[in-house]
């Protein structure tokens, strides 16, 4: 009685913060097909500029990946009218603060300034995609920067090359078969022509949406929108024609080396629908409840009672023409490939064959609950939200209504997506070990 009074007393409370978080927005089309949506929140003294670019990873062609990625860093060089480093300068001496991040599907740059500086910010985001400089020395200079970074984050970092292997082989023809980052060689060999070639085709108004949230007057930001921005000439935009993958039907087993680790990592890797599909949100909390947290199936069998693995997990990453769910394991001490898979494996089954339990479900829904209010707890989040569901999922207003998808889901919907997308025949198994010396 007492458990259900607690999980009455939660469900109350998330319900009157999901009540009290109604983010309202407006968004609009500019005549050279800009997507804007503004945010009022007068709460705080901040401004957010954002904008997203519909340009990934999966945009580019083989021979010639890592562009995207590449822009995140170059597009900071400067303008006609911002000297070359000089953008972090005048972001800093502002008050504000700024980054982008790429992924396979979409780049994104935002600044935050004091509200009072939130003019500055909408100038900036429209000099870089009116007439961003790309010469020889910006580029140059940023292929070493990336360089650098992919010798950090990947080549250099133990399990770093790990999502790469995953990529390469699930995907076979369509361009997620790539990381972000790209290869090293592709940017080497790039000419100066095709980054000018690249931001010509992709960094156009009609492929882009801005997000200002914060601390605005609405009219006066339209305002120095319409005088920023309106004069930019449109783009082409282009159709997303990628080539599919054939669903895979049988198992595949395939071994990559690290040389920057000592135990191998064991990886299930199942191709899943793209984060548009229902499904995708249900196998997001499929993964939650396998292995999110130490008292998540998988931690609590294999790591903390049984000891038969230092580490495991069940990812869903949902992307925007696929969806990636994978099974990774080390194993500890003596236990083998076969035993980890065998005990997932039985997991699996579980979940084909048994509705979870009652409790663990709502459990499941709190911790979903929780996760979208905390997602959309800051104005920078928010901007990057309501561009994200703009841009990615067609519906600027999951920012409100997204949870009912979650709230939507059923024990039976948790088994029926196991049953579909889970099956051994369905998977490529990476063995992905040390490399030998």
């Amino acid at each position: 009685m007492k458990k259900r009074l607690l999980s009455v007393a939660a469900a109350a409370f998330f319900g009157m913060a999901l009540n009290a978080q109604q983010i309202k927005f407006e968004e609009y089309d500019l005549p050279n097909g800009l997507h804007v949506i503004l945010h009022q929140d007068n709460s705080a003294p901040v401004v957010t500029t954002g904008v997203m670019y519909h340009v990934g990873a999966k945009d580019e062609v083989r021979g010639r990946t890592g562009f995207a990625h590449f822009f995140e860093h170059l597009l900071f060089e400067g303008t006609p009218n911002i000297k070359r480093g000089d953008w972090f300068k005048i972001v800093s001496s502002n008050g504000g603060q700024n980054n982008a991040n790429t992924t396979n599907d979409r780049t994104y740059y935002y600044e935050t300034f004091p509200s009072n500086n939130e003019q500055l910010g909408l100038w900036m985001e429209a000099e870089r995609m009116r007439h961003a400089v790309i010469n020889q020395i910006g580029v140059d200079t940023q292929r070493e920067v990336v360089k650098e970074e992919k010798r950090l984050r990947m080549d250099n970092q133990p399990y770093g090359n790990l999502f790469t292997t995953i990529q390469k082989n699930l995907f076979t023809n369509h361009p997620y078969n790539w990381p972000t980052i790209g290869s090293m060689e592709d940017l080497n060999s790039a000419k100066l022509e095709e980054f000018q070639a690249f931001y010509k085709k992709y960094y156009v108004p009609n492929n882009a949406t801005l997000v200002v949230a914060g601390d605005i007057k609405p009219e006066e930001t339209k305002k120095w929108i319409q005088e920023y921005y309106g004069g930019i000439p449109k783009g082409t935009v282009y159709p997303k024609n990628f080539p599919k993958d054939a669903p895979i039907t049988q198992e595949k087993e395939v071994t990559a080396t690290d040389p920057n680790i000592q135990l191998p990592a064991y990886v299930f890797a199942y191709r899943t629908p793209g984060n548009k599909e229902k499904d995708a949100y249900i196998l997001d909390m499929l993964s939650s409840y396998l292995s999110s947290g130490k008292s998540s199936v998988l931690y609590k069998k294999l790591v903390d009672q049984d000891k038969k693995a230092l580490q495991v997990a069940a990812f869903n990453q949902g992307l925007e023409d696929y969806g990636i769910f994978a099974f990774f394991a080390i194993p500890m001490g003596q236990t083998t490939k076969a035993t980890l898979q065998a005990d997932i494996d039985a997991e699996i089954k579980k979940l084909q064959t048994t509705l979870i339990s009652e409790e663990d479900y709502q459990k499941l829904q709190n911790q979903f609950e929780n996760q979208f209010v905390n997602a959309n707890s800051s104005i920078q989040g928010i901007a990057a939200s309501l561009a994200t569901n703009h841009v990615l999922m067609g519906n600027t207003n999951l920012i409100n209504k997204e949870i009912d998808i979650y709230r939507s889901i059923t024990r039976q919907d948790l088994q029926n997506a196991a049953k579909k997308y889970l099956n051994s025949n369905q998977r490529i198994i990476i063995n992905y070990v040390p490399e030998k010396k």
